[in-house]
Parts: C-alpha cells; structure tokens; sequence
C-alpha cells in the first residue's frame, strides 16, 4: 500500500472529440472516475448506436476501483453507465438529484438487476475515498439543472474538473457558485480541466433566458399548431416553452420515448411544471383546435427514428398539416447538418412554417462557455497546470492558447489524447505514459462492441457494394459447378458482360490453385484477387467480395 503515491490523470474518453466524457484519477490504492459518457455516432458508423470508451483498464485495476462521480445528467456524461456497469463493479455512483433519478431509469431500462448504491450529492456535499482523495462540489450553470464542477483534493495537490458549464448571470434556476469557485482558487488549484467546447467563439454564450423572448413572439404569431424540437435532456429550455405554451392557452402533447421518459422524470422532482390538466396525448389532439395545441418532441437533430422525422414521414398519429410552425430549438451538432436540412425541406414540403435559430428568431442557447467565460474561468481559479477537456482538437488547443493569455506557463498546458496520462505529484504536473483508449462501437446490446474491422466493412458495403463467388467442389476437389457471380449494391455498372466475364476470371485462377495444390484459405484469395483486379479495371470501384465454396455431399 503506497499511501503517499503520485496521482495520474487520464481520460477515457472526452479528448478530441465532444462525448464520451470518462476521466480517471489514480493512486496506487484508489481510482475514480468522473462521468460515464457515451458518444453519438457520426454518419461515417453505419449500424452503430453509440460510441463508448474501452474500459479494460479499469477491468484490469478493478480491485482499486472506489467510486464514479457525476457531474450532471446529459447523456455524454452518463450514457456509458449501463456498459459499465457490466464490465466493472462499481462501488457507489455519486450524482446530483436530477442525474440520479436519470441513472436509476437507465438502468431500469437496461435491465440491470445487480442493486447499484446511488448517493445523491449537492453543493455542500464533502466525500473522502479513504486517504486518497477528498472530493467537493460547487454549482455551475448548464443546460439542464443540477450541474457541478468538481475539486478533487489529494496529497499531491488540488484538481479542478469543471464539467459542462457556463456563466449564465441571469440563469434559469440557481446561479452559478463563482464565490465558492474564487474561494478554491484563492486557496491554490494545481491542474484544471475545463470544458473546451465552445473555445472557437469570442465573447459571452448568450443566457438561457434571452431564448424566451424569441418563443414568445412565435407564440404571439402563430395560428396553427406548434411543434417545438429540442434535445429531451435541455430541461430548462423545455420549462421555458412550456411557460410560454401555457400563457398562451395551448396544450402540451409530448412526444418521443427519450422525452417522455426525461419530462416524466423532471416533473416528479420539479423540475418541470406542467399541471396534469394541460398535458394530452396524441390521440386527443385531432379534438383540439389548431391554436390550442403545443407538441414537444425529439428529432431537432434530424435523426431517422425520432419523433419528427417519423412524423415527417407520415409514420406516427399525430402528422404535418398545412399551417404548422415547426420550431427547432437547437442548433445541428457537427456532422448534422444534412440530415437537418433534409428534414426542414420535407416539412416544408408538406406546408410547415420551419423556425430555426437564427438571427431573427434566437430559439437556441448553448450550455457551453464562450472565450470570454473560459478566460473568467481561468481567473478564477488561477491554475499553476491546465488540461483542456470536452472539445475536439483544435478546441483543446484553442482553449490552451487562452490559458496562455491568462498567464499560464507554455510547458504547463496540456494539451492530450485520449488516454495520455498526466502525473500530479507535489504540486507539479508532468506527462506520464498511456492507457488503452480506443473507441468501442456497440450495435445493439453486444458489450464485446463492435471492431473496428467491422466498421470499415460496413463503408465498404454502402459505398462499393459486394460481389459474392459461388464455387461447387466435388469429393476428390475437383470443379462440379463453374463459379457463378452475385453482385449487390452497384448500379447498372456491373451489367451482363462484366460478371460473365467476372466468372471466367474466377474459373482460371480456380483452375490454376487447384493445379498448383493450394489449400482452400489460399484458393479463396486467388479467386478473390482476380475477380477483384478485373471489376476495378472494368468499374473503378472496390467492392467487398466474398469467396464461397459449397462441397459435394459425401
């Protein structure tokens, strides 16, 4: 037992990219963890429902693992638990109320019958993981209540985690604790990890509430129906809509499993208010008059199952009539846009007004800090070492440059990969070594995940398209039926004459290894070779070809 040990910092997931947040911290007795985030998967993933983090380093140490910290509820910071959960034994989950009423449902959901010990925690919550480490909590502002940052204290020094913020001075819900914040920094912070995900925008994140004044004169205009897109999670935007839709006299129908779910889950603890009398289901709102009626749903992101994708398509009861107003309170998440442009169009196809955020309509604020937040942060908390976290790349690096401005050493920022290690050990941060980090792909319930092979097969399939080869052996390996070409997913491109000429390319290399004696994994590339050769000289493409032998029954 090394009771005075360095303490390493490293992330698993969170770097380079804007999801997944998993970052660890460890002694030779003790590992925590703060958030357990999953990441979306971009187009490029075909068939991947989400993305998490390679947990073999923490199945590895699990002896040591003492607890997960979150910071708030959003579903890049606590989709990964039920995978998780599955790989490591977790001692205790520490959450803020909303997160842990979250959590419980997830888990619910994912039908994880093992009992898992959820602590709520607040701002005045003080917890010690044995002798290692003391943890402590300080409210910010986010776009979904109960959000903290964390301050990890250590023998070797102090730690700042900061999770998702902004400085929102005229919040909806509590204020951001910037006097406790200050408090921490005047007492000395020796690493702070900051969110870097707005690093690219000068100035302030315009508050949660200057959103209102642009769903109110929506509101005021609209005859028709109104149907409001946003994230099921961005809670406090959610109560805002709804105050104005209730002003207004309209009823609120809510749609979508997330949203319902989280709504459902937000009105028991408060969070959101609605009376009971003003919410209706889809089948009652044909009874109502248009200018009578508010449906919340998911889909701001233009994703293919959610609610109003599926109401764009005329798959759900409720559907698109000529005189909607589609409000969508949300801005596209990089990679998006395409899919968000193609709903709009479609909606509007079908006689919908679309509102998105723009300078005339502001229907959308970020929870996330801007240059000019991220420098208040800085001089708050006067860090002597500073790792950028939550962003891609050049937001890292962004944020790194800010920390320069501020007054932060050169050889003190830090800017990592996943899983990079840094050292904290009397007060000084330096690089240490790596630990596994790769992405892991899960498609369906499968925790092995999905590799990375697979996923380059899958590009192939949608892009190239694949071309099968059929070969008939007899007993003795002789050819009792001459291969026969299958090709899906090209165009007319791969027409009569190229797969018969395909065939004749796979009948000679046959021949040849049959002669030649090789074994069957060595015939199966030399067919495979030649057909291949032969349809990117004819087609210029690379499709997937699958070599298949059937044999004689005996």
């Amino acid at each position: 037992m090394n009771m005075n040990s360095p303490v390493n910092i490293f992330a698993l997931g969170g770097l380079g990219e804007v999801g997944k947040n998993t970052y660890a911290f460890e002694t030779g007795n003790s590992i925590i963890l703060v958030d357990a985030g999953v990441r979306f998967p971009e187009a490029n993933l075909p068939g991947v429902d989400y993305v998490i983090p390679d947990y073999s380093y923490l199945k590895n140490n699990k002896a040591r693992f003492k607890a997960l910290f979150i910071t708030h509820g959003h579903e890049d910071h606590i989709g990964g638990i039920p995978f998780l959960v599955r790989s490591v034994y977790i001692p205790v989950i520490y959450a803020p109320r909303l997160a842990a009423a979250l959590i419980r449902h997830k888990l619910e959901d994912a039908r994880i019958k093992e009992p898992i010990k959820i602590v709520e925690i607040d701002s005045d919550s003080h917890i010690s993981i044995g002798d290692d480490f003391k943890v402590s909590f300080f409210r910010v502002t986010h776009s979904i209540p109960d959000a903290y940052g964390i301050c990890i204290d250590t023998k070797q020094g102090r730690i700042i985690e900061t999770g998702d913020f902004k400085i929102d001075l005229t919040p909806v819900g509590p204020k951001f604790e910037l006097d406790k914040l200050a408090g921490l920094g005047a007492e000395g912070v020796d690493l702070l990890m900051a969110d870097s995900t707005n690093a690219e925008i000068e100035g302030y994140t315009p508050s949660e509430t200057a959103v209102r004044s642009g769903v109110e004169e929506i509101f005021e205009k609209a005859i028709g129906r109104i149907i409001v897109s946003t994230f099921s999670s961005n809670i406090n935007r959610i109560q805002q809509v709804v105050e104005v839709a209730l002003e207004h006299g309209r009823k609120i129908c809510i749609l979508g499993r997330s949203m319902e779910n989280v709504v459902g889950i937000a009105r028991k603890y408060g969070y959101i208010k609605i009376p009971d009398s003003a919410i209706v289901s889809d089948d009652h709102v044909k009874s109502l008059r248009a200018s009578e009626v508010c449906i919340l749903c998911t889909g701001s992101q233009g994703e293919a199952m959610a609610a109003l994708s599926r109401i764009s398509r005329g798959e759900h009861k409720v559907k698109i009539m000529p005189g909607d107003t589609i409000v969508f309170s949300s801005n596209p998440i990089p990679g998006n846009g395409a899919l968000v442009d193609r709903l709009v169009n479609d909606l509007v196809k079908q006689g919908a007004d679309v509102k998105q955020n723009s300078l005339a309509f502001s229907l959308h604020s970020s929870g996330h800090p801007s240059r000019q937040e991220l420098r208040l942060m800085l001089s708050l908390c006067k860090p002597k070492n500073f790792m950028p976290v939550h962003g891609e790349y050049r937001m890292l690096r962004m944020h790194g440059d800010i920390g320069r401005e501020i007054g932060v050493k050169e050889e003190n920022i830090f800017i990592c990969n996943n899983g990079d290690v840094l050292t904290l050990d009397n007060h000084k941060v330096y690089r240490g070594g790596h630990v596994p980090a790769e992405d892991v792909y899960i498609d369906g319930n499968d925790l092995d995940g999905v590799s990375a092979g697979v996923i380059r097969d899958r590009e192939v399939l949608k892009n190239e398209g694949m071309v099968a080869i059929l070969m008939t052996l007899g007993k003795k390996g002789e050819v009792i039926i001459p291969p026969i070409v299958y090709a899906r997913g090209f165009s007319a491109s791969l027409d009569t004459h190229i797969v018969r000429h395909a065939q004749m390319h796979a009948q000679e290399a046959l021949n040849e290894a049959l002669k030649e004696r090789h074994g069957l994994g060595e015939i199966k590339n030399k067919v495979k070779n030649a057909v291949g050769k032969y349809i990117f000289r004819k087609t210029e493409r690379t499709p997937m070809i699958i070599p298949v032998f059937m044999t004689e029954n005996a």
